[in-house]
Parts: structure tokens; sequence; C-alpha cells
């Protein structure tokens, strides 16, 4: 089942007219940049239900960064609505490219994805260098990190995300 999906401009709208818009994002995501009139509900938190039920009466439009969450999402977003439920059109980039304000902290960390994916790219960049100009055993480290996202993408846990997350400056976030 696919949500009808709202522009920025009538989301804008259904809001001043008492729409709840919904961020279902992580929470890393949701500190380092957000839509002020959004209410943060994690997408893994509203679709088990442990946040209590959306306020009936009101419309809800879901939103994450592109839009593609939410769309892929439709069907379990629509159970959760109370009544009439939408999609941000684009998301909170589409938000953004429409000249809409949103709320930055710089001082929050980037995502936690963010994050795995500039470590993963940084030593797999490293260990290709390393192995072309010093040993060609050095080529083993890109080759374990290739294993290691191989493993978190089949099996839903990242080592490598896990650490990240025990680093000053995302335990800070945390706290």
């Amino acid at each position: 089942m696919a949500l009808p999906t709202l522009t920025p401009a009538a989301a804008r709208q259904h809001l001043e007219q008492g729409a709840l818009l919904i961020d279902i994002r992580t929470a890393d995501e949701h500190a380092r940049e957000r839509i002020a009139q959004a209410r943060h509900l994690p997408l893994e938190r509203l679709l088990a239900g442990t946040d209590g039920a959306l306020p009936a009466g009101r419309n809800v439009i879901f939103h994450c960064r592109s839009g593609q969450r939410t769309r892929q999402q439709a069907a379990a977003l629509a159970a959760c609505a109370p009544g009439a439920a939408y999609v941000l059109e684009g998301g909170l980039d589409g938000w953004k490219q429409a000249g809409l304000p949103v709320l930055r902290d710089a001082a929050q960390p980037l995502e936690l994805q963010r994050q795995v994916q500039i470590a993963a790219g940084s030593m797999i960049v490293l260990g290709t260098v390393l192995g072309a100009t010093l040993t060609p055993w050095l080529y083993l480290l890109p080759g374990f990190i290739g294993c290691g996202l191989v493993f978190a993408g089949v099996s839903g846990f990242c080592g490598l995300a896990r650490l990240l997350m025990k680093m000053p400056w995302n335990r800070r976030q945390a706290a």
C-alpha cells in the first residue's frame, strides 16, 4: 500500500492545520538535523508500538531523510496512523530544497552509518595503497573490511558500528 505524498509546501499547510509530522529516522540522524515541528519517533519503535498510539483525529505526515524509507515502509506506517497518513515528498532533503527551515546542530557527530562508510572506505583505500607500495600482505585489510561489510549486511550486526559507538564523540551524543 502506497501512502499519498505531500510536497513540502503542502505538508507545511497541513502542519498549520494541525497535522502531526513524524520523523522516523534514527536518533543520531535526528539530533544533527531536523525539522523543528517534527516529533521524533524512530521507525523501529513506531513499528514495535512501544511509544503508544499516535493521537486520533490528526493527519500524520511521515518523513525520513530522502523519502525512501517512508515509501518502503508505507503499509506499516499507514497501519500505525489512526487517520489520514502521508509521506513528505523528498523527506528532509526535499524540505530543505524547498527553502523551508531546519534546525542543525553541527556539534552532534555525523550519523553512525556515515561514520561506518568513512571508516570502512578509508581502511579499504589505505590497505590497497599500502598493499601496492609496501607488501601484498596488506591487501588482507581491504579483504577483511569487505568481508565485515558483507557479514554486517547479511546478519544485521556491524562490529565497526559497535566500535564507533564507543568512541568519545559518540558517547557524548548518547549521554
